[in-house]
């Protein structure tokens, strides 16, 4: 099989393809024939070594991953002789967080891990586009935050991969939604969801005082210090991104404040099987039709490092997604669908 690997710490040159022996599974895993993935902010970090605070999870001085990527989708290959949910010719997307090795045209999962059979209607594209937004985002929202009807969530950062995943999740809790983002992606944003848009090239949603129940810098722009104010007198502000100030700030706020608090979660680094049940929440809202990916473009898996360089702008509109299989580079899937019940 061919995979995408790094031996050293750079710009997105350093990925590069090269043949690997296929992997061999256990009584309870599966093999998948990976037709789709996806490059995000966590690929990159792994693949420049930048912020240096990444480099405790991915190696100190040399790449400690240097096959990337944790999301799939694809079609099963072979199975194990206990498995008993998929068989050979199932459609199947899934991640192998906290692990990683997706960027790869075969991978092998625990059949008890974060593995589902895809949707009707969704091709290996779109299904992998959902995968890494929803389970990061979920967690923030529904356990941290505990949004309910009735409360206003403001998400920053609402068309990346993450934020667009909020934005659907605040409403389908009830949440009055406010998103942050550019002009142009307004429309995109009021069309997952959100009952307004702020462009954040003319307003600062940070000068309003006590508006929001839940802030979610899903980019790791703002910090509590500065949009605190903005928070009702409870409310929660929420960051995706580590960094000194939060790392204090979450415990100090959550043990000795009655007011409003800050808190991160690394959601990538959750139980299996807390992901695995999520992962079954995604495909009910899917088939639903209260959860649809959000696509900023696919590039061809000889191409994954233009794949890197487009995240490495900061300014891509959902997830990136590698084809893997030269089938899913003619995905027919529109990339700004609305859900069912998003705002018009």
């Amino acid at each position: 099989m061919r995979i995408a690997v790094h031996e050293r710490y750079g710009p997105p040159e350093v990925v590069h393809l090269q043949q690997a022996a296929d992997p061999e599974i256990d009584a309870n895993e599966v093999l998948v024939r990976v037709e789709a993935s996806t490059v995000g902010p966590s690929d990159s970090a792994g693949r420049s070594g930048t912020p240096r605070f990444a480099r405790l999870f991915f190696g100190l001085t040399r790449p400690k991953h240097p096959v990337l990527g944790s999301d799939f989708a694809g079609v099963v290959e072979r199975v194990g002789a206990d498995v008993t949910r998929f068989a050979p010719g199932d459609r199947v997307f899934g991640t192998l967080a906290p692990a990683m090795g997706a960027h790869a045209e075969l991978v092998k999962i625990a059949e008890e891990a974060p593995i589902a059979h895809i949707p009707d209607g969704l091709d290996a594209a779109a299904a992998v586009a959902t995968v890494d937004g929803f389970l990061t985002a979920l967690p923030f929202l529904r356990d941290l935050a505990e949004v309910a009807p009735g409360q206003v969530v403001l998400v920053n950062g609402a068309t990346g991969t993450v934020g667009s995943a909020a934005v659907q999740l605040a409403r389908h809790f009830g949440a009055t939604v406010v998103g942050v983002c550019s002009t142009a992606n307004a429309p995109l944003v009021a069309s997952l969801g959100a009952g307004r848009v702020i462009d954040y090239t003319s307003e600062d949603f940070a000068e309003a005082r006590g508006a929001y129940d839940a802030i979610f810098d899903a980019v790791g722009k703002r910090s509590f210090g500065a949009v605190r104010r903005a928070l009702t007198p409870h409310g929660i502000y929420l960051t995706t991104v580590p960094s000194a100030a939060i790392m204090v700030q979450w415990p100090a706020t959550r043990w000795f404040s009655r007011g409003r608090r800050a808190a991160i979660a690394f959601t990538g680094l959750r139980d299996i099987r807390l992901k695995a049940a999520e992962l079954a929440l995604l495909v009910e809202l899917i088939d639903a039709g209260e959860f649809v990916p959000v696509i900023d473009r696919i590039v061809a898996f000889d191409d994954i490092a233009e794949a890197h360089r487009r995240v490495d702008t900061g300014h891509k509109v959902g997830s990136v997604v590698v084809a893997v299989s030269p089938a899913a580079s003619s995905s027919s899937w529109s990339p700004s669908p609305s859900p069912k019940g998003a705002a018009a």
